[in-house]
């Protein structure tokens, strides 16, 4: 008979004012966030996630285009953590959003970029990653 033990996931973080990349972070049980000499509790929650943001005007234009593309009502709440998936798209209105994104921010979204697209905010800071990779 095989025995299974497993530890609590704990990650450490020391905030410095620095410019940090898109980074995300999922799947944690307990964090602990010292800053300083202060160490401030663990938080604890099912599902914990950083997302470094994209700026507000790229998350406000991919709103704008998922609501187009969607045909969305004007009262239709589409915001950052808004899902592509829960406000009605298919895989055709995904790769339709896409095309859109593309044309608007002079970019090419490649077919692995896109499959991570799940969320307004995921969409935005790919295009950040993309427009960064593009400028440089």
């Amino acid at each position: 008979m095989a025995t299974f033990t497993a530890t609590p996931a704990r990650a450490s973080f020391a905030l410095k004012p620095v410019q940090v990349p898109v980074c995300k972070i999922s799947n944690v049980r307990s964090v602990s966030l010292p800053v300083g000499s202060r160490s401030f509790p663990s938080l604890k929650a099912r599902r914990f996630q950083v997302s470094c943001a994209a700026k507000k005007e790229t998350v406000d234009k991919v709103c704008e285009i998922v609501r187009k593309q969607l045909a969305l009502p004007a009262d239709a709440v589409v915001n950052g953590e808004s899902r592509i998936s829960d406000l009605g798209a298919d895989s055709l209105d995904t790769v339709e959003i896409v095309m859109a994104i593309e044309e608007t921010f002079d970019i090419t979204v490649e077919e692995d970029g896109a499959q991570t697209i799940s969320s307004v905010q995921n969409a935005a800071d790919l295009i950040e990653e993309l427009l960064k990779k593009k400028g440089a």
